[in-house]
């Protein structure tokens, strides 16, 4: 916003020019370069379902292993009855109260490579399986007005 400063002020009050001149610099629009913030995260749903129920209240544990660093992480849900499956993510926040988790209490990150996985219902093998993390990274572009 420009204040215009008359010339009759000017004549009067000598100091208004530089009033109106310091008026007008500080209302000028400063450019800023756009920052943003970004993150990527890869997750793997993987999952176990009593497809006809029949097995009642159950205990489905998880057991993810890192063909890379050898590690695995455990994760184990009770299943109330009604409940006949259960998906989960891995890996899975550490501030969840269940997370995955190795032997150590160490939590599982997704590093990139290849792992295997099964779920075991009362202790036994039900299913199993295996995937792969990508490399993932984040592209950043600026926005210029």
């Amino acid at each position: 916003m420009i204040i215009p400063v008359h010339s009759f002020l000017l004549k009067r009050l000598p100091w208004a020019g530089a009033f109106g001149v310091l008026l007008s610099l500080g209302t000028a629009q400063v450019a800023h370069s756009q920052t943003w913030m970004v993150s990527t995260t890869a997750q793997i749903k993987l999952g176990v379902l009593d497809k006809y129920g029949q097995l009642g209240p159950y205990t489905a544990t998880f057991i993810v292993h890192s063909e890379k660093t050898g590690k695995d992480y455990y994760l184990t849900k009770e299943l109330a009855k009604g409940q006949t499956g259960v998906d989960v993510l891995f890996p899975t926040d550490p501030s969840d109260p269940q997370y995955f988790k190795a032997e150590t209490g160490e939590a599982a990150s997704a590093i990139p490579g290849r792992y295997t996985w099964e779920c075991r219902v009362k202790g036994v093998k039900a299913v199993g399986g295996r995937f792969t993390f990508p490399e993932v990274a984040n592209d950043i572009t600026v926005v210029n007005k």
